[in-house]
């Protein structure tokens, strides 16, 4: 059983300290991995503090994974000792319902199992995330990392980056389309790179005026402030799709008044009740849709980063040592970070 070292949380309440643990042993179908930098999402922070009310201790957080194999099983074929690999949010899934079978484990009508804060399948054994030094995880749910990409600007992909090409992808946006980016954060300034380098012409949708410079220098040809209400009426009826990745409950209605006939709105930060009530009027008029949409499956993931490797894209990220990881933490709910920390991990070889 390979011997584990990472950070954990043991309680909401305290903060993250040093934990040692055991890896399973790898499987015939498994790769083992020394992670390189694991990147934190803001779904870690909510989680070590039981922000959701599920969460599982001791829990070491981290599904923005990049590493180098160390040993894989014998009947892997993808990957061999050497290779640089990616885990993103999940290590498993049932592979028979239908959205498994459709390449959509995402949606795992019986749960996937989630990368940390998650039992491994058929076990009571808690999944241990990224905050670590090495992960074991089947072959199915690695991805290939291109070795032209910058690494540790490569793990906020694995989340972040999935989370926006996905609906990207699934409702086609492409070359000649106007596509608004609500929010500029860890979601949004990958929403921006991504629907860029597909050919949109790209709008960012911001309450903030000093977001304006930084959005073009991202990709954005346009910077929309939604709270000014001329500037909104004059792209009224104008967007063919809006990604909204404001992570807290808000008014949709400004938004979908934006839409052209037949636009949709795919929301993929909010998890929570949206308030006030959504004016139908506004979506009945227009065949306009509003949706949401998670990660993508491990083929969609695949294609993401292999896109990315063409297109020259990664995360803007700030790098941290471990031993930092409380501070960036509460640094995260100032929002205080473009676009993304990630953390080295070979600081957990430097003393606690």
């Amino acid at each position: 059983m390979p011997q584990a070292k990472g950070y954990a949380a043991h309680d909401a309440h305290s903060a993250l300290v040093p934990f040692t643990f055991e890896r399973r042993a790898p499987g015939p179908h498994d790769v083992q991995i020394e992670i390189l930098y694991s990147g934190i999402c803001h779904s870690d922070l909510h989680q070590a503090r039981n922000d959701w009310n599920n969460s599982l201790y001791p829990m070491v957080p981290g599904h923005e994974i990049v590493g180098r194999v160390t040993a894989v099983g014998a009947d892997v074929k993808k990957f061999k000792a050497g290779d640089l690999a990616g885990v993103g949010c999940m290590v498993d899934s049932c592979r028979s319902c239908s959205s498994c079978a459709d390449g959509l484990e995402q949606y795992c009508e019986n749960v996937p199992t989630w990368t940390y804060n998650s039992k491994l399948r058929n076990s009571d054994e808690l999944a241990f995330g990224g905050y670590s030094d090495l992960i074991v995880v089947d072959e199915h749910f690695v991805a290939k990392v291109s070795p032209k990409l910058d690494l540790k600007s490569v793990a906020p992909l694995l989340c972040a980056g999935i989370t926006t090409w996905s609906p990207l992808r699934h409702w086609n946006v492409a070359k000649g389309q106007k596509v608004g980016v609500i929010g500029l954060g860890g979601l949004g300034h990958m929403g921006i790179k991504f629907a860029k380098a597909l050919g949109a012409h790209v709008v960012m949708i911001t309450t903030s005026p000093d977001k304006a410079r930084d959005a073009m220098r991202l990709g954005a040809d346009e910077v929309l402030l939604s709270t000014d209400k001329a500037q909104m009426k004059q792209h009224a009826r104008s967007f063919d799709f809006l990604l909204d990745t404001i992570p807290n409950g808000h008014d949709l209605n400004p938004y979908a008044a934006l839409l052209k006939r037949d636009g949709h709105l795919v929301l993929v930060g909010a998890l929570m009740e949206l308030t006030p009530p959504l004016f139908g009027g506004s979506l009945v008029g227009g065949r306009k849709s509003i949706a949401g949409s998670a990660i993508g499956g491990m083929a969609e993931t695949q294609e993401m980063l292999d896109f990315c490797a063409e297109h020259g894209i990664v995360a803007d990220v700030e790098m941290i040592d471990i031993q930092n990881i409380n501070e960036a933490y509460e640094r995260l709910l100032k929002n205080d970070v473009k676009y993304r920390f990630v953390i080295d991990m070979a600081s957990l070889k430097k003393a606690a």
